[in-house]
């Protein structure tokens, strides 16, 4: 198995040939955090900042960043994103902001690098509408929950892993 596909014989990068695949249904689940100090934590539980629905806009961030993957990420494809879905919900007794992002589509590559994305985007979203009350956020625990389709095929964190 040649586990570094991105760079070629001679270990320079290279963009993933895909052109002999065929499309098929993909889907990803992308999970993170944000570690609030109490202060940001009572002014969010209190209906947000002064500078608008931080929930709101770090969601549109997400989905934006979804849509922007393969400008930030180098060697990733750019792909038809057929839906995106962002939540941010805070966990006031943990004092964290919980975000998920689900994208699907139909393609020839996988969507992980999407929901990643769109996970970290609209985490520092949050960080960025809540460091004028207090800059001690922590964004932690980004990673791929969930993802279907493709050749490697099902990845599901295991129960155990769950946040």
């Amino acid at each position: 198995m040649d586990y570094f596909s991105h760079l070629d014989k001679k270990g320079r990068p290279r963009m993933v040939d895909v052109s002999h695949k065929e499309a098929t249904s993909r889907e990803a689940i992308a999970e993170g955090r944000v570690l609030l100090p109490d202060t940001i934590r009572d002014v969010l539980a209190g209906g947000g900042t002064g500078k608008g629905d931080v929930f709101k806009v770090a969601e549109v961030a997400g989905i934006m960043a979804v849509k922007k993957t393969s400008e930030l990420v180098p060697l990733c494809h750019n792909i038809r994103i057929e839906s995106v879905n962002v939540s941010c919900e805070l966990l006031y007794k943990e004092s964290a902001v919980a975000i998920n992002c689900k994208v699907s589509t139909r393609e020839v590559t996988g969507v992980e690098m999407e929901a990643l994305t769109g996970v970290m985007i609209a985490a520092l979203t949050v960080y960025d509408m809540c460091k004028g009350i207090d800059k001690g956020m922590v964004i932690q625990n980004v990673r791929l929950l969930h993802k279907v389709g493709g050749k490697s095929g099902e990845y599901r964190v295991s129960e155990g892993e769950v946040l």
